[in-house]
């Protein structure tokens, strides 16, 4: 894409996570990887449901701002520390959908095998212990799920999804918030009755036949 294009994209996401009340007032920020060196991120003190392509800010690995008149979010550093450990993140959102933020916020992970179709789309969500936005505390606490998540709860804080492309960061959003509030109706009704170990086991190789997929047809393009 274009640097157009991605600025764009981020201008539609940021709507979308306003609409859908993932984020209020100023919350929230989102990055896209321009190249091995080069990031574009929404700026800081802003309402991600009302920018426009003038306001992202351009910065280095190292979150030194190159480009744009406002300023980066001091949270760009959770960003940096993704793309460094995982070059096949393309795209990061973090945000405050109010159900997952709920179980952060209780100190419980989404990490039970109730729905199919979330393990087949992230496996499990884990929950990283809290850090201060803002501080290397808060890259740290997310360190030991990087690697093996592509969405994380953050403790008393919100969560942060990534993937190949600023859509399926989007998107991996969207299915932790709607798996947290399925998860909260079994805690309503009293139970819940998880996959067993061999349903998972299926589901996860499902999982990484359908990403060899989805692979060869990004080579491809």
């Amino acid at each position: 894409m274009s640097d157009l294009e991605n600025r764009q994209e981020i201008v539609r996401i940021g709507k979308l996570l306003h609409e859908k009340g993932f984020i209020a007032a100023t919350d929230g920020n989102i990055s896209v990887r321009l190249n091995d060196y080069t990031v574009l991120a929404t700026p800081t003190c802003m309402s991600k449901g009302m920018m426009t392509e003038e306001d992202m800010v351009t910065v280095d690995m190292h979150g030194n701002k190159l480009g744009g008149y406002r300023e980066v979010s001091s949270e760009v550093a959770m960003h940096l520390m993704i793309y460094t450990m995982r070059p096949d993140i393309g795209a990061i959102v973090h945000a405050h959908p109010p159900t997952a933020t709920g179980f952060a916020a209780a100190g419980m992970a989404l990490d039970k095998a109730l729905v199919s179709e979330v393990v087949l789309a992230l496996g499990t969500v884990p929950l990283a212990h809290y850090g201060t936005p803002g501080t290397q505390e808060l890259s740290n606490s997310l360190r030991p799920y990087v690697m093996d998540h592509n969405a994380v709860l953050m403790a008393n804080h919100g969560v942060v999804a990534y993937g190949e492309d600023l859509l399926s960061a989007y998107m991996n959003m969207e299915t932790v918030e709607h798996f947290a509030k399925i998860a909260l109706v079994t805690h309503q009704l009293g139970q819940h009755r998880v996959l067993n170990d061999e349903q998972v086991d299926r589901l996860l190789e499902l999982r990484k036949k359908f990403q060899a997929v989805k692979l060869q047809l990004q080579k491809r393009a």
